[in-house]
């Protein structure tokens, strides 16, 4: 539905209100399933609850009061600006958490990602210094950093998170042997002949110091796009030759779940995430203590407000307020979520 339809729509809470007391919390179940809410089964256990998460407080009032005007571009909006990446008036920027990552991320938006089911933003609003969101096919180039960036993107040739460290120093060492002025620079490459354990030892000793630095992984890039639009960004020649991750499989949270595809189809800030918890454990080596938690801030209560309001459907109220975000956020329209997926090759 259009945005003009949602503006109208909570113009008239007040209509809404009396038709939902008339109909009662069957019309509220109808109304949710007309809006193609689709509930995934990790409902039933909410892992989000274990989360570190700075107070929702704020968003609980930005809830109560309805839509606000974005400072910047003055257009109506739940809680953020999806265009301009701010919150709204009734959202105090004080008031929301900023997170500080391990490493740069760079999204890449496809040009036909609706701004307003998008998750990408929720990044770009916590880590404001750390995120940036390219459309496309604005994007940087990346050919003469490739030793230290890498795509999150299943495929044939990715590897894991525990082994960016290995793989990026082979792509040092493949840079050496193509460009001379860096092969006079790594004597220890040098070799004509290495004996395999020795090469070995030779990289794992690398990979330490790498670690002890932080590691040479400076960026992580994500896509996000529906997987029917992924292959455009993916073929262009400016991401070729990049490192490519494959996370872990994990169930999603995401209440756009298309019906009939695996719950491990992991929406672009749930894949941000579990992306920063493995590099934080598996790379850093440290205990992960909800360092990034604050990046679901807005995905967590989202989730937790749309999973109230199908098992409370009685409650008009809320459904009114789910009602317009959905609208907002638009139905799913029969597609997958978004494009960074951790089970597919």
């Amino acid at each position: 539905m259009s945005e003009d339809t949602a503006l109208t729509m909570s113009l008239n809470s007040s209509t809404l209100l009396n038709e939902e007391n008339s109909q009662g919390p069957k019309r509220n179940t109808e109304c949710l399933e007309s809006l193609e809410l689709q509930t995934p089964s990790s409902f039933q256990d909410n892992p989000l609850q274990r989360l570190q998460l700075a107070s929702q407080e704020v968003l609980e009032k930005a809830k109560k009061s309805g839509r606000s005007k974005c400072p910047r571009c003055s257009s109506s909006r739940m809680f953020y600006c999806y265009t301009c990446f701010v919150p709204v008036e009734t959202v105090p920027t004080k008031e929301i958490p900023t997170v500080k990552l391990p490493l740069k991320i760079d999204i890449i938006k496809h040009p036909n990602e609706t701004d307003g089911k998008s998750t990408a933003v929720h990044a770009k609003l916590l880590a404001p210094d750390d995120v940036t969101i390219y459309k496309y096919p604005c994007i940087p180039e990346y050919e003469e950093k490739r030793h230290e960036i890498a795509l999150i993107f299943p495929g044939p040739n990715s590897v894991s998170v525990k082994d960016i460290a290995f793989h990026l120093q082979k792509y040092t060492k493949k840079g050496v042997y193509d460009n001379d002025d860096d092969y006079s620079r790594e004597p220890f490459l040098k070799q004509a002949k290495i004996e395999p354990k020795e090469e070995e030892k030779n990289l794992n000793e690398c990979i330490s110091s790498n670690r002890s630095e932080g590691t040479r992984l400076k960026k992580i890039i994500f896509i996000d796009s529906t997987w029917n639009q992924t292959n455009k960004i993916i073929t262009d020649e400016r991401l070729q030759g990049l490192l490519q991750i494959e996370l872990k499989t994990r169930k999603t949270c995401f209440w756009r779940h298309q019906k009939g595809k695996p719950d491990t189809y992991l929406s672009t800030i749930e894949a941000i995430y579990y992306f920063l918890v493995d590099y934080h454990q598996e790379i850093l080596k440290e205990n992960y203590k909800g360092q990034y938690d604050n990046l679901l801030f807005f995905f967590s209560f989202m989730y937790t407000l749309i999973k109230n309001a199908k098992c409370c459907a009685g409650k008009e109220p809320d459904m009114l307020i789910t009602v317009q975000l959905f609208l907002e956020l638009g139905p799913s329209r029969n597609k997958a979520p978004l494009a960074i997926r951790s089970d597919l090759s």
